[in-house]
């Protein structure tokens, strides 16, 4: 069997890391892979973009067993004893993939960790009154859904708070919140948090007529540290 091809770094799968990653770096997972293809970076962002591409790697593996898997296990193939076996297989295949992913996972944290320590210390962010509601009851657990006849997508969450697709790719896309990508949309994906997302919950909410945004403190951005002189 064929491994999956070595992802882009246009494109890759999200990992559970990327968020803290982004975070910490100040610039988005893509750019901290064009810059380490530059030989731009200091030595331990390079020893962490190398760390993060290995976990890509092994989490690009992991779905693509998860993939076969599900193929296996749909109906599409007559079921005998050939494919029982191939099926055990697989489930085998995945789960040395999962251990691989996350051996590689424990190294890509270790080496954001003394990043993370030397980071700046960034106020949290204030957000519209809706995406605010939207944080909270994502808090209590929330899951992404499709419709398997209509294929639409659709955030389920306890209290039965309304969050469009849109408004979810919105706060992922700011970093507040994120999916766990192993599990597929039609059984839900599991809708978390993200150590942004719970910094905006524990910030003061200022007064104001509701549905207001609050006016963004002026600051200045200073230039990344990650970067060689």
């Amino acid at each position: 069997m064929s491994s999956p091809p070595a992802p882009s770094p246009n494109r890759h799968p999200r990992t559970v890391l990327d968020h803290r990653i982004e975070t910490a770096t100040g610039c988005s997972i893509e750019t901290l892979w064009r810059h380490r293809e530059a030989g731009l970076l200091d030595a331990p962002h390079s020893a962490l973009a190398d760390a993060h591409r290995d976990l890509v790697r092994a989490e690009r593996d992991v779905i693509f067993h998860r993939a076969r898997l599900t193929r296996l296990v749909s109906g599409e193939i007559p079921v005998d004893q050939a494919l029982l076996a191939r099926i055990e297989r697989t489930v085998d295949q995945r789960a040395h993939a999962i251990d691989e992913r996350d051996v590689e996972q424990a190294k890509a944290a270790a080496a954001l960790e003394p990043i993370e320590a030397a980071a700046p210390r960034r106020a949290p962010r204030q957000v519209p009154t809706k995406d605010f509601a939207a944080l909270l009851a994502i808090a209590q657990g929330a899951k992404l859904h499709e419709n398997l006849l209509t294929h639409r997508l659709a955030v389920a969450t306890p209290s039965r708070t309304r969050i469009s697709y849109a408004q979810l790719q919105r706060l992922q896309a700011s970093g507040l919140v994120d999916r766990d990508t192993s599990h597929p949309v039609h059984a839900g994906q599991p809708v978390t948090l993200t150590d942004a997302g719970w910094a905006v919950l524990a910030a003061p909410r200022p007064s104001g007529p509701p549905g207001t945004t609050p006016s963004p403190r002026p600051a200045s951005a200073p230039a990344p540290a990650h970067l060689r002189r």
